[in-house]
């Protein structure tokens, strides 16, 4: 026996989601399935769930921005010169 589910959507996010499912080869109501489906297989949510922050990792950065975030990104992971790795990788297989 099949249950339904009745949800309520506002008309345009209704109307995308139809377009969207449907450029995938799908219907929404096969897309819903899907993520229960999902869902239960994983025990949670099929996707990462997180709160808003008020600031979006995806807004463009200065140059003295992303020049910081590198120095720290080399700090903590042990930055090797390109030019010695390649060195090295010469030097130990004969390239």
């Amino acid at each position: 026996m099949a249950s339904t589910i009745q949800v309520r959507v506002e008309d345009e996010l209704k109307m995308k989601s139809d377009s969207l499912f449907k450029a995938l080869g799908t219907d929404t109501t096969t897309a819903i399935r899907m993520f229960l489906t999902q869902a239960v297989a994983v025990n949670g949510f099929p996707f990462e769930i997180k709160r808003r922050t008020e600031e979006n990792p995806y807004m463009p950065m200065t140059e003295e921005e992303m020049l910081a975030k590198l120095k720290k990104s080399r700090e903590r992971s042990g930055f090797r010169n390109a030019d010695d790795v390649i060195s090295d990788m010469r030097s130990k297989y004969g390239l």
